[in-house]
């Protein structure tokens, strides 16, 4: 689809005498569309380095205990290439080692899901072209989303800074990490409005800069395991190894923040000229035409095709992290093997076994809520098909709603049990002892995910605008489980969770009772919500 050139109106310049026109109103836009998501990634994220400011704190209390901690981090190349070196064995140098690397990649994906949104998305439905008729600048739609990216990571940055500082640890240090994060969340802004440019679909340009922040963290790692003061080649190649030699609390380097801000420029620079050479809801790499034959004959074969893509990047994704974890297996129990308050964290995560079973456990139960963002991504998938009405037309022939779902629903059970077998099996092969233990705790997870899962399905037959809650329901339980136990929450809090049901394998003893129920529950979500599906009006 293709935008129509207007005459100007009468009294105003053209359009092309005006690029950024319309951009304030666009960004106020978007803002308004983001109310809730950006302050809600604003305070979890950036609250989240005071927190571990006060539990390291707790944990490791007088400066021996923290220098060792911080000598055994740096002689450990797998923590290394997790977390990268620790530069300062100090409550905010440890801060920062601890949350530099994971919080400038969790950056970096708030400023792809903000770009794409109002840039390839709204292409996609062709509301841009409705923009772009009246007196609309060609480059105030990639301005305003630009801006709103950067509005996000401003704000992030000064809730960090902020926390930080409350937090008891040096103003100096709190500011170079906070702007070492932002700065990395601003750079793939710009990366996913490149990509955004090269794309007919919001989907693949989701992938491709999703692709390039997987790279660069795994360039990160590769140098970080080869060296321990972060001078390796690949570290310097990767925009997040660029973050953590920014040394926040460590003699800062801020020179380092120049080079993110100069490759900002460069890349904002590529991103308007590709913007301008190119017509409104088209890409430089056009959508390649199917197989003149292929077997596309059901629902159920066209939900693959059109999800394929994100099963084998997720399957490919937990393999490489089951292998990295289960090499750190038994380093990891011997870190914590000297201080009571880690031990007790593991123990709250993995259960009270032995120290690498409760580790092997917590990772397993890791594995599984990030599992979940895979299954309500892809039960919401049927949410993308209906509101962008492609399932209309499809529905409109012999394929019935229930055969439709199904199709989809299939990738998704079935899918996020392939993903968390190839997690499984990837900690087996780098814990390199008891496989079939390792496997099985990775898949008793599975109960918990479907039933997240089948809440998903409910929340979509039966109140499809308010489906994309079901990611908030997702990021609750990742929280309770992931930061839970380190804030010290009652038991009961962390039993809100359906995954703090489910038994500690490998340390502990099989519970059939849970697992059974789980499944039942999210099989009667699932029912209900198909029910739900087949007889509401669609796109109500």
């Amino acid at each position: 689809m293709t935008a129509v050139a207007l005459p100007p109106r009468a009294g105003t310049a053209s359009r092309s005498s005006r690029p950024f026109a319309g951009t304030g109103v666009l960004w106020r836009l978007a803002l308004r569309r983001d109310r809730i998501m950006l302050p809600v990634w604003a305070l979890a994220l950036g609250g989240s380095y005071a927190s571990v400011v006060s539990s390291l704190s707790s944990l490791y209390g007088t400066a021996a205990e923290r220098a060792d901690l911080a000598r055994s981090m740096n002689a450990n190349s797998s923590l290394r290439a997790l977390y990268g070196p620790a530069f300062s064995d100090s409550p905010g140098g440890l801060t920062a080692w601890r949350m530099v690397a994971f919080g400038a990649t969790l950056a970096a994906v708030l400023s792809l899901v903000v770009v794409v949104r109002h840039t390839r998305e709204e292409e996609e439905t062709g509301r841009q072209e409705l923009l772009s008729a009246a007196m609309v600048g060609r480059r105030a739609p990639l301005t305003a989303a630009l801006l709103t990216a950067l509005t996000a990571q401003a704000a992030l940055a000064a809730v960090t800074a902020a926390g930080l500082v409350a937090s008891g640890v040096p103003g100096r240090g709190s500011v170079a990490l906070a702007l070492s994060v932002a700065g990395v969340g601003a750079l793939f802004a710009c990366t996913a409005a490149i990509a955004a440019q090269f794309t007919e679909s919001a989907r693949a340009a989701k992938g491709i800069t999703a692709a390039v922040i997987g790279a660069a963290y795994v360039l990160k790692a590769a140098g970080d395991a080869t060296s321990d003061d972060g001078s390796a080649v690949s570290t310097w190649l990767s925009p997040i190894g660029w973050a953590e030699n920014v040394r926040p609390y460590a003699s800062e380097r801020w020179w380092v923040l120049g080079l993110l801000a100069a490759a900002v420029g460069v890349q904002a620079v590529l991103a308007y000229a590709l913007a301008g050479r190119r017509d409104v809801g088209l890409g430089f790499l056009p959508a390649r035409p199917g197989p003149a034959r292929g077997g596309l004959g059901t629902a159920g074969a066209l939900a693959w095709r059109l999800q394929r893509g994100s099963v084998l990047g997720w399957l490919a994704g937990f393999l490489v992290t089951g292998v990295v974890f289960g090499g750190m297996a038994d380093g990891a129990a011997d870190l914590v093997s000297g201080n009571s308050g880690a031990r007790e964290i593991f123990q709250r995560m993995g259960g009270h076994s032995g120290l690498t079973d409760a580790f092997l456990s917590a990772i397993t139960g890791m594995l599984g809520m990030v599992t979940t963002l895979f299954v309500v991504a892809s039960v919401l998938r049927l949410h993308g098909e209906e509101t962008s009405q492609r399932a209309e037309p499809l529905l409109a022939n012999a394929v019935g709603r229930l055969r439709w779902a199904a199709g989809h629903l299939v990738v998704a059970f079935a899918g996020s049990a392939a993903v968390l077998l190839a997690g499984g099996a990837g900690m087996a092969v780098g814990y390199g002892h008891r496989p079939g233990p390792v496997v099985g705790a990775a898949l008793v997870q599975l109960p918990a995910v479907w039933a997240l899962g089948g809440l998903t399905v409910l929340l979509y037959g039966a109140a499809p605008k308010a489906a994309p809650a079901a990611w908030g329901v997702a990021g609750l339980a990742l929280a309770l489980g992931w930061i839970g136990p380190v804030l010290n929450l009652p038991q009961w809090a962390l039993d809100l969770s359906p995954f703090g049901q489910l038994p500690k394998l490998p340390g502990a003893a099989m519970d059939w009772t849970p697992v059974l129920v789980l499944t039942g529950v999210a099989a009667a979500l699932v029912a209900a919500g198909l029910t739900a599906l087949r007889r509401r009006d669609l796109s109500c």
